[in-house]
């Protein structure tokens, strides 16, 4: 995945797109999802990612602490800088 972005096949999403995304995900608004909400939702619905893109993105995306994903933080670490 790193490669294809790398590459510039793909446009790179805004982050205010990727933010909309996550908050559809979290109407409570609580800025986080649970790592089951994220597998859940991540394997259950739409296009559904494989094991081995879940545990790439959990590696990430994961608060090992909290066992939580704040997905502002998370935006800003997907987010490729342009400039």
């Amino acid at each position: 995945m790193t490669e294809v972005l790398l590459e510039r096949r793909y446009r790179p999403i805004p982050e205010d797109i990727l933010l909309r995304a996550f908050e559809v995900l979290d109407p409570a608004k609580r800025g986080f999802l649970s790592k089951e909400e994220l597998i859940k939702y991540m394997t259950e619905e739409g296009e559904p990612f494989s094991q081995e893109e879940m545990e790439e993105m959990l590696s990430a995306a994961i608060d090992p602490e909290s066992n939580t994903i704040h997905y502002k933080d998370y935006i800003a670490m997907m987010v490729i800088d342009e400039n």
